[in-house]
């Protein structure tokens, strides 16, 4: 049989300015406990809980994640996102990278635009011509127990380069599988009232936890408990 398919969006806050009172590897690190609660909170939950679904249940892709990146903007991009997702292969362990060349071939396909384009885009990820495309940048994922199926994170190139990079981290680290906010998480593009702008060690614990191969897509909280604090663990140790 297969898996129904659920759609989840992710919102970027609708405000933001790239102001932090200090740098985000300054910051120390919450201990063990408040670990698991972060990934319990940002891996099991949805950002607008109870409207597609609960999904209480882990989230990830299973297999390579193929990108493609659809440079639409005015001020180009493409080479900042493909820096950005080279990146995730070193950093997170578990986690399989690489290109499509072209939308037919990709799993997540990341598309920059400008901000008169954001609607019009929108609509066409959602498959819905009268929908109001909510926030500052998006991330739609398709997904069922067997894991994610597609993303597509969407991102507006001419409004600075602060919003930018913060939308960048955020949808595609969300577009990965942590679907949720978590208001308590320091330091993190989780925490929709961090003005945090760069992929902090916090989240990449966050993203080593989830993508430890010990978890499977499908794990409901109850099966993946007992693992979370030798997985919060052996991240911890990995990121520096």
């Amino acid at each position: 049989m297969t898996p129904k398919v659920l759609p989840i969006v992710a919102l970027a806050g609708l405000l933001f300015t790239l102001l932090q009172a200090a740098p985000a590897a300054a910051q120390p690190l919450p201990d063990e406990r408040a670990l698991i609660d972060g990934f319990e909170k940002i891996a099991f939950g949805t950002e607008i809980a109870g409207f597609f679904g609960s999904g209480r249940y882990i989230r990830k892709f299973d297999g390579p994640v193929r990108f493609h990146i659809e440079d639409r903007a005015t001020k180009p991009r493409a080479l900042e996102v493909r820096r950005f997702v080279r990146s995730l292969a070193r950093e997170i362990d578990g986690l399989r990278v690489g290109f499509a060349r072209g939308t037919r071939d990709a799993n997540f396909i990341v598309h920059v635009v400008d901000r008169a384009d954001y609607q019009g885009i929108g609509r066409r990820i959602h498959g819905s011509p009268f929908m109001r495309v909510p926030g500052d940048c998006i991330v739609r994922a398709q997904y069922g127990p067997a894991g994610i199926v597609r993303s597509d994170a969407l991102i507006v190139s001419d409004e600075g380069d602060g919003l930018f990079r913060r939308c960048l981290i955020e949808e595609v680290l969300q577009g990965l599988g942590p679907l949720d906010d978590n208001p308590d998480a320091p330091n993190s593009v989780f925490n929709d009232r961090s003005t945090v702008g760069v992929f902090t060690r916090y989240d990449k614990i966050m993203l080593n936890m989830l993508y430890d191969r010990r978890l499977k897509p499908g794990m409901d909280l109850a099966a993946a408990r007992p693992l979370l604090p030798d997985l919060a663990r052996s991240a911890r140790r990995r990121v520096r």
